[in-house]
Formats: structure tokens, sequence, C-alpha cells
């Protein structure tokens, strides 16, 4: 009888955690090769012909966060990315000059669990906005990653997106991420 009270009331307990304000710096990659050996041929045939980009295909850069709880188990991220590219806009050639590709988006962040645990797996959705010499596009960035919580002051996040193209002036293109991010308040205790 004990044991049917206290069960339920330990998961009750654990939903309440909602995130803090928190700020976090991470190092991507944008995979734009693997996106489009997937449209070209399909899923099977680049997993059953190992068609993956390399890393010294992809191209690296830097992303600022804002982290948010709305709930214990959703949080918002605002993400503003930067990395040096030669765009591969989809029909056309590669000019050869690598210039700043600068992407922003809102995403949520659908946690399988809350805050209060060490390995928190979630989902992502949201809306971006990209901005390439003087052209201007919007994405869908949805992904999947992993939170790693360190002592609920700092996390470790992996994060993977499939950047959908929704304009002409973007093109379709993986992002991984693995960043560190810090509340900005301290600890109650």
């Amino acid at each position: 009888m004990a044991l049917m009270m206290i069960v339920p009331a330990a998961f009750s307990q654990s939903d309440t955690i909602t995130k803090k304000s928190a700020l976090g710096i991470y190092f991507l990659f944008n995979d734009f090769r693997t996106a489009a050996s997937i449209r070209s041929n399909s899923l099977g045939a680049v997993l059953k012909d190992k068609q993956f980009g390399k890393i010294k295909d992809m191209s690296p850069g830097l992303a600022l966060s804002y982290l948010q709880g709305l709930t214990p188990k959703l949080d918002i991220s605002t993400t503003l990315a930067g990395s040096f590219l030669d765009y591969p806009f989809e029909g056309q050639l590669l000019s050869g000059n690598e210039s700043l590709l600068l992407e922003a988006d809102a995403s949520l962040h659908a946690k399988m669990v809350d805050d209060s645990h060490w390995v928190v797996p979630y989902l992502s959705a949201g809306l971006g906005i990209s901005k390439f010499k003087g052209y201007y596009g919007t994405f869908l960035p949805l992904g999947a990653g992993i939170q790693v919580n360190f002592f609920d002051d700092a996390f470790l996040i992996i994060n993977s997106q499939y950047r959908v193209k929704v304009t002409d002036n973007t093109n379709y293109h993986f992002y991984f991420s693995l960043g560190i991010v810090g509340n900005l308040s301290a600890k109650k205790e």
C-alpha cells in the first residue's frame, strides 16, 4: 500500500523543474552534401551506399543561443548561427567565393523528461531565417537532441537538425551542433 503512494508521488515531483533563462555557445557543422544526396536518390540509397557527408566537406561555424523553459517539458530556444561557406543554391553552380551565412531561428524543444534528470532527450521544431550575401530566406529547423545536465547550472547540448527549405533563397541541409549552455541566474539553495 505504501509503495502505491510513493511511486506516483515520485513521478509527480519530477515535473516541477522548468529551465531558467540560459545562454549557450555552440560549435556547428552545416552539411549540404548529405541532404542533396538524399533528395536526388533516397534515404535508403544514402544509408546503403554510405554517402554521408564527411566532416571535411561540411562548413563549420559558431552559434549563440538563448533558452527559456515554458513548462517543465517544453523550452523555447532562439539561436543565431554564422558560418563562412560557398552557399550551394539549388540549381546553381558554386561561385568559388565564401561569404558569411547567418541563420537565426526560434524553436521549441519538447523534452521527454524535465531538467531534474541527468540526460534529457528532446525533439525540436521551429522557424528560421537566413541571410547569405544579399539573399534572405526562410527554413524550418526540425530535429532532435540530447541535453546533459551538469549540477542544474550548466548543460551540454548535442543537436541535429534537418533544415527544410521554405523559400527559393535557401537550400536543404543538415545542421549539427555541440554546445555549452549556462543558467543566467544563480541556483536557489
